[in-house]
């Protein structure tokens, strides 16, 4: 369908893209995957033809309808959530209107036998087909079923655009893309604003989809299940592999170690070749084999060995001036804009050095308390205010409204860096990969990911005391968001965090702040040991409906609360001696062979139960192994490896509990 062909793209001198090509057929299902910065978005602006290529062409057949979500938008406003939506169906609008104006001049004209009368009459039929094959429900009834797919309530869809966020103004712009029911979709971070129902949701409507998918996402979840073929861009070369995400880890991985091999093989021969040639070149007897192996090093083909890119963040920031105990405080606020409130009866303490984290589903007013703690708001009733001597670094979500577009990288920082920090500059910027030419490029050409860099080295210019950070992983790889934890935990200062990364929270903070219906809840521990006391698996559970919490689970989370730190609970698993005691019980109507079945079946599920339990202990105390290596540093390869085996050692973790729930409730049912 859509033809890359011997493609490059330069930036004064610097080949972004280089001599690529690949081709995109109908139904592909591809992840557009590489480092931030790497051309994953600026391929699919090629493709759109935004971009034009230094050399090579993009060939993209007439008719081909393309549906582009770019990573950064402008979101309209002025109208509802309904209307803005239905603007996606103003072809079929128009066509409506020309149907009528054809049916005005009908009815006026009297030259029925007439050329232009009769090409009236064919244009309105051609119009009516088309309706009737674009129109199969009404316009209304699709737009309403994609919107509450995506996560809007019937009661929101009458509300002004304007009173959403970004996240949620993303998800309109979705909407009217899917509604378009283009040839091909170009997605570009899909997910970032996307709660856990909306993703299943959207993950549903990609594999129903009929055309082709090209996504760039750093969900490794949403690659697996949307994606069958991954397309890598390094260095400006792309690799393209016909697999998922995880299997592209794989075979890549193991590609790299057999080019390796394969050249290190190769070094040894042509070592020793030419060691042969050396020591015999002017020795008559040896010159016919001298000659042969000159020429067999002649027809030798060179193997390569792809280059990685191994560049990663090195970020510290600046030990934080002490400032007063509290560093943040609501008390009985109510907080919303005007007369709409948001949160109610809001009370919190934040201290000096805590790292607290704000979770919950879109659009419950985490980004909301955020611009109150950053003076951007102001609370409708109550009291909420900074404490003595703090000064605060604030990271917001939406970098493409903070940033000046038409400024450079370096011209960023330079206009606000003051004093002796000027002079250490472009060493700022390196750290946060800005090398060379880089620091000259406008903030308009730059990928989310690297807006997002820019931006936290904004933070770096003065020592703050407080750092708020909104999203921040929103569009950093892997590598980077790990790199980003690691500096955040070395930091000595308070942070306050907006997320709904798991993995980047997990021994980062040590309270959570839990904002559901207009309500924020506190509870202290990690974010583990908030999950453990939700019974959840992870983040974006918390964002589905009506979750059902059982009666065991209730006792089991009490019992959690006067046991103390879920943490040292091994997930939560029950008495071990409690099971004994139940198991123990007899059934009085039972016979004594059924009484013996029974006791036998008993002991057999109690045994995949502690089997299941020790699994859960040894693959914990090796994921906890794992950390420590990765806080410890190394090599990017080494890193990379690191993460590799933390994500297989944690959906092994997964795995066990999973067996271990299935057991233990199998249990439950057999000594009740």
């Amino acid at each position: 369908m859509i033809s890359i062909n011997n493609l490059t793209l330069s930036f004064g001198g610097f080949d972004l893209l280089k001599d690529i090509n690949f081709h995109i057929s109908d139904n592909d299902r591809i992840g557009l995957v590489g480092k931030n910065g790497a051309g994953k978005s600026t391929l699919l602006k090629l493709i759109l033809g935004i971009n034009t290529p230094t050399h090579g062409s993009v060939m993209v057949p007439p008719g081909v309808n393309i549906g582009y979500l770019p990573q950064i938008m402008e979101h309209a406003k002025g109208k509802t959530v309904l209307d803005e939506t239905l603007t996606a169906f103003d072809s079929i609008f128009k066509m409506h209107e020309r149907l009528e104006e054809i049916g005005r001049e009908l009815g006026e004209r009297t030259d029925y036998e007439s050329r232009s009368y009769h090409n009236l009459m064919v244009e309105m039929n051609e119009i009516n087909d088309r309706i009737t094959i674009m129109e199969d429900e009404p316009v209304e009834s699709k737009a309403v079923k994609v919107l509450k797919g995506l996560g809007f309530k019937e009661n929101e869809l009458g509300r002004q655009t304007s009173t959403f966020s970004q996240g949620w103004n993303m998800r309109i712009e979705l909407a009217k893309i899917l509604l378009k029911a283009p040839d091909v979709l170009l997605l570009d971070e899909p997910t970032n604003h996307l709660d856990i129902e909306s993703i299943e949701w959207f993950e549903g409507y990609l594999k129903d989809f009929k055309g082709a998918v090209v996504v760039i996402s750093h969900d490794r979840k949403f690659l697996d299940n949307v994606t069958t073929r991954t397309v890598e861009i390094m260095l400006g070369k792309i690799y393209d592999y016909k697999v998922p995400y995880t299997k592209y880890k794989e075979l890549r991985k193991e590609r790299m170690e057999q080019q390796r091999a394969a050249y290190e093989n190769q070094q040894r021969l042509i070592e020793k070749t030419e060691d042969f040639i050396e020591r015999f070149r002017y020795k008559a007897t040896k010159s016919n084999q001298v000659q042969s192996r000159i020429k067999q090093l002649e027809k030798l083909d060179i193997i390569e060995v792809d280059l990685e890119d191994k560049a990663a963040l090195n970020i510290k920031f600046p030990p934080a001036p002490r400032s007063g105990n509290v560093v943040f405080e609501c008390k009985d606020a109510t907080i919303g804009y005007g007369t709409k409130v948001i949160l109610n009866d809001v009370n919190m303490t934040i201290e000096r050095g805590e790292k607290v984290a704000f979770v919950g589903r879109n659009g419950e007013g985490k980004s909301t308390l955020m611009k109150i703690i950053t003076g951007e708001l102001f609370p409708i009733d109550g009291i909420a205010k900074l404490g003595y001597n703090v000064d605060m670094g604030y990271f917001a979500q939406n970098q493409e409204d903070v940033l000046d577009k038409q400024d450079t990288v370096f011209g960023t920082l330079d206009k606000i860096a003051v004093g002796d920090i000027r002079t250490k500059l472009r060493d700022i910027l390196g750290a946060f990969l800005f090398k060379g030419e880089d620091i000259d490029k406008k903030v308009a050409v730059l990928s989310g990911g690297e807006r997002a860099r820019l931006a936290m080295a904004k933070l770096m210019l003065r020592p703050h005391n407080l750092l708020a950070l909104d999203e921040p992983t929103n569009h950093m790889d892997l590598l980077s968001k790990d790199l980003l934890k690691q500096a955040l935990q070395a930091y000595d200062g308070t942070i306050i965090i907006v997320s709904h990364d798991r993995d980047f929270l997990d021994g980062l903070v040590s309270k959570v702040y839990e904002f559901k219906d207009g309500r924020v809840k506190e509870h202290l521990g990690g974010i583990n040991d908030f999950l453990a006391r939700k019974r959840l698996e992870n983040l974006h559970e918390i964002e589905r409906k009506d979750i059902k919490v059982t009666a065991k689970e209730q006792r089991d989370t009490v019992s959690t609360a006067v046991g103390g730190n879920a943490a040292n609970n091994t997930a939560m698993l029950p008495d071990k001696s409690s099971n004994n005691k139940a198991a123990k019980r007899e059934h009085p109507i039972l016979t004594a062979q059924q009484q013996r079945e029974l006791d036998k079946e008993i002991r057999t599920v109690r045994n995949k139960v502690k089997k299941a339990e020790e699994e859960i202990e040894a693959l914990e105390g090796k994921k906890k192994a794992i950390e420590d290596e990765l806080a410890g540093g190394g090599t990017p390869q080494k890193m990379e490896e690191l993460y590799t085996l933390y994500e297989e050692v944690g959906k092994k973790l997964e795995e066990a509990m999973e067996i271990w729930t299935i057991e233990q409730e199998r249990l439950d049912k057999l000594v009740s």
